[in-house]
């Protein structure tokens, strides 16, 4: 962390096949964002292990983390004008594979000796611009306005969607949740796996060289990660009963 104040938030459960994981990033703009981030990621894993556990699926049980982390987020707001906000991305790694849910443009990605993928797609002005074919990639990321948000968590946020995806690994690796602090300085798939593979000291030992990665590279924003191994230890002992 570079900054005075740390406006990122994680928390992270074991479940019982499984863990699960909740990155927030507070909108640096928005006053109150540094507790946002925090209340909305305490909120939203709360809400994951308390579904998962009487047997809610992964991507019923992530869209109601997500949906709980807003409603904490917007009960934070007494100015309408000045409304915290922040972002949220979660993984739940489990015996079926890899769920995912996000608002805004916190990250997840599946990193592997055999392949590496982005998990998420940015909900941002430039990820707009480029699936609309109004620019090209390269383009839209040189535009100022790359980074806006076009959607977040917030009373100001109108009605937000949260996005979820499923993942099944044909093999082992590992599920990477970050803040926009980390993927700025690492933003491919290859890049970012070639860092967090280089030592085999397991899922922490990614974490730090990935924090240290992006802190050398000139780290100007709170860099927030959470890495998860997949298959989860608990997954293989539950196929073996």
């Amino acid at each position: 962390m570079r900054r005075s104040r740390n406006e990122d938030a994680f928390a992270l459960a074991a479940l019982p096949a499984g863990a699960c994981a909740v990155v927030c990033d507070g909108v640096a703009t928005a006053p109150g964002s540094e507790e946002a981030s925090r209340r909305a990621a305490d909120a939203a894993v709360a809400v994951l292990t308390g579904r998962l556990e009487v047997g809610m699926d992964a991507r019923g049980a992530m869209r109601a983390a997500a949906e709980r982390a807003g409603e904490v987020v917007a009960g934070l707001c007494d100015d309408p004008d000045e409304a915290p906000a922040c972002t949220f991305v979660s993984a739940v790694v489990d015996e079926d594979g890899v769920t995912v849910g996000w608002v805004g443009d916190s990250r997840a990605y599946w990193v592997s000796a055999a392949g590496s993928s982005r998990l998420t797609s940015d909900d941002s002005w430039a990820t707009r611009m480029v699936e609309q074919g109004a620019m090209s990639a390269e383009d839209a990321w040189a535009d100022r306005r790359a980074h806006v948000l076009t959607a977040w968590l917030g009373a100001d946020a109108g009605q937000v969607e949260p996005r979820v995806a499923a993942f099944r690994p044909t093999g082992p690796g590992l599920v990477v949740v970050c803040s926009d602090g980390l993927w700025n300085y690492l933003p491919k798939p290859d890049g970012l796996a070639a860092v967090a593979l280089a030592g085999r000291d397991g899922p922490l030992g990614a974490a730090r060289r990935l924090l240290r990665a992006a802190l050398d590279a000139g780290g100007h924003d709170n860099v927030t990660v959470a890495v998860i191994p997949c298959p989860p230890p608990g997954a293989s002992r539950e196929r073996g009963r």
